[in-house]
């Protein structure tokens, strides 16, 4: 288990991230929590005394990586950007992505190349085409998100690049 201290960081404009709340993660705490990695990976912890799983710390280059902080957890521990927080973290090896029957089903019958790729991605990578398929309102919407889950995995997409294609379709 890693202890330290830090603040609440937020991005002003970063792209995709622009309003994000986060904390760093200096390389050499990184080091200790995974060594020798450069990729996306899940912790475990306190944030203060809130108990958290499965947050997940992104790279962001020279060895340093984020955590987000969600509203919810930032509700949670009664802190906003600029605070200072106490962070408790280990590797969250226990942290599982579960595919859904019906995607699994469409994945076997459709081609198993196409689950292979989904197989080789990130774990947080499965869990963005999976959180969107489980977002669906609908059963025809979640449909629709299965088979496109599955054609971008036959053309080896990432959940960024299908979205993108999608949108060029519209």
């Amino acid at each position: 288990m890693v202890k330290f201290n830090t603040l609440i960081l937020q991005f002003a404009e970063q792209g995709e991230k622009t309003g994000w709340s986060y904390i760093e993660i200096a390389p050499d705490i990184a080091q200790k929590l995974k060594p020798n990695n450069k990729k996306s990976f899940r912790v475990r912890g306190m944030l203060d005394s809130l108990a958290v799983s499965g947050m997940a710390l992104m790279p962001m280059g020279g060895g340093n990586f984020i955590m987000a902080l969600k509203a919810e957890v930032r509700r949670a521990i009664h802190k906003n950007a600029g605070a200072m927080i106490q962070v408790s973290i280990e590797e969250d090896t226990a942290f599982k992505i579960d595919v859904p029957d019906d995607l699994q089903e469409c994945f076997e019958f459709e081609d198993p190349a196409a689950l292979d790729f989904f197989n080789s991605l990130a774990k947080s990578h499965r869990e963005y085409f999976i959180k969107w398929i489980d977002g669906a309102k609908t059963n025809e919407t979640r449909a629709k998100r299965i088979i496109n889950t599955v054609n971008a995995m036959l053309r080896k997409w990432t959940y960024n690049e299908m979205l993108r294609a999608m949108k060029k379709d519209t």
